[in-house]
């Protein structure tokens, strides 16, 4: 059933949670007035006064299968009753069958999996076997991108969050640049592209010495960082070099795996099988915490006659590998990674529709269903959005963000961006009420173009 709001006092719980509760991600948390949420079901929630909304991004990219699904209710509730914890040490049978399950949608030989408490430290946990296993220290990765908010996952990031907290791998992490094919700083048409975004990584492996590089970290597809979409050819011809140098490739799929782009994971859509993948957010749909590292045979042997100094008290927690267990039945039950897959082609249309009506989206990156607006104030240029808006003393994301969410739509935004990754049961005419919002907001950015 669903709850009746009218016993809830929206005011109280604002006042108590900020009181006494920290909120991530934010400014100054003396001007914050967070939405009281009440519940929420399949692509919908609700505020406490009754507002209902198109959850447009999942939540944080993570609620993959739709809000409150009783399949993944009832296993939950079925392994708190049976077994609500145990120790990483001992095993279970929930664990033994998620661990196989994964084993049999991971790409070739990724037999075996680590489990973690999120995104976070599945990134740490993969540099730290990447490490044990080649006995070399040197991580690479992309200037724009994100692994996670701990200091070694923020070290390895690009992203700009890093800055106040950079710390534990800083002095053994090198950034190359990215397959920004809208921004190329190599090449200003696709007609020029020789893949320089390539080449720059074989030269800082040369300029670094591969011998001393443990592995090099790429997201799957890209996320947070803008949704940059990488040339075909990219992952595979990163697999040729890795495998070359005996450098450990690890793919961090914890946004994009799960069905997000359409396939179990992004690497899937052209056949690159990594030495580890990184793992969270969609492995639950956000239900419970929960990630993991899936690593190769090759890696794994290497830990039968070596010890494996990593652990966590809640390891392979029982109801958590349950509601991952139930997550992925769902997924394939109900055919959410070809919904996603036919979706996806579908909202990256109506995307393409937005870019020819209104001057201020520049560039469209859709990927199954995770993709996003770049903004511009110029087209011919491509100066950014917020470069123009800043000029006219406006804050064009902020009005932006709040004008979509009157529309009751909601989804993320950065500096000139608008993030876009629907639950993968999403329906066409629940796009069309997306896109509907957006296209509205957009209406408003473009006052301000050139």
């Amino acid at each position: 059933m669903v709850p009746d709001p009218s016993h809830l006092d929206p005011e109280w719980i604002r006042e108590c949670s900020l009181r006494h509760t920290i909120f991530e991600w934010s400014g100054s948390q003396g001007e914050l007035s967070p939405r009281v949420v009440t519940h929420a079901k399949g692509v919908y929630f609700f505020d406490a006064l009754g507002n209902k909304y198109l959850d447009f991004s999942s939540q944080y990219m993570n609620v993959n299968i739709g809000h409150g699904h009783p399949a993944v209710l009832r296993a939950i509730t079925a392994q708190m009753h049976d077994l609500p914890y145990i120790m990483g040490a001992m095993t279970t049978e929930i664990r033994a069958k998620l661990g196989a399950k994964l084993a049999e949608i991971a790409p070739d030989d990724l037999n075996k999996t680590f489990f973690t408490l999120g995104g976070a430290d599945a990134i740490e946990s993969a540099v730290k076997i990447a490490r044990l296993v080649t006995g070399r220290q040197k991580i690479i990765a992309r200037l724009r991108s994100y692994h996670g908010s701990t200091y070694g996952a923020l070290s390895i990031s690009g992203d700009p969050r890093r800055l106040p907290h950079e710390g534990a791998f800083k002095d053994s992490v090198v950034r190359v640049e990215d397959p920004y094919c809208y921004r190329c700083p190599w090449s200003k048409h696709p007609s020029t592209c020789a893949r320089e975004c390539l080449s720059h990584i074989e030269r800082i492996l040369e300029l670094e010495g591969p011998n001393t590089v443990a592995g090099i970290v790429m997201e799957g597809a890209s996320g947070g960082s803008g949704c940059f979409t990488y040339p075909p050819d990219y992952w595979p011809r990163l697999r040729d070099i890795c495998s070359r140098h005996d450098i450990i490739l690890i793919d961090d799929e914890v946004l994009s795996g799960f069905g997000r782009t359409g396939r179990w994971f992004a690497v899937d859509h052209v056949g690159v099988a990594p030495d580890i993948i990184a793992i969270a957010k969609g492995l639950t749909s956000g239900y419970l915490p929960l990630g993991g590292v899936i690593v190769s045979d090759t890696i794994a042997s290497y830990f039968d006659a070596s010890p494996f100094p990593l652990g966590l008290t809640s390891q392979s927690h029982p109801v958590s590998c349950a509601a991952a267990l139930a997550n992925i039945m769902v997924m394939e039950e109900e055919g959410l990674l070809q919904n996603a897959d036919i979706m996806g082609r579908y909202l990256r249309d109506r995307c393409e529709e937005l870019a020819a009506k209104h001057r201020s989206v520049g560039d469209v990156r859709i990927t199954g269903l995770l993709g996003a607006l770049e903004l511009v104030g110029d087209k011919e240029t491509k100066q950014p959005l917020t470069v123009t808006a800043s000029a006219s003393g406006i804050d064009i994301m902020t009005q932006i963000m709040h004008e979509i969410l009157d529309r009751g739509v909601f989804t993320l935004t950065r500096p000139n961006l608008i993030f876009m990754a629907p639950p993968l049961s999403i329906t066409e005419t629940q796009i069309d009420e997306g896109i509907s919002a957006i296209s509205a907001a957009l209406a408003r950015a473009d006052q301000i173009c050139s």
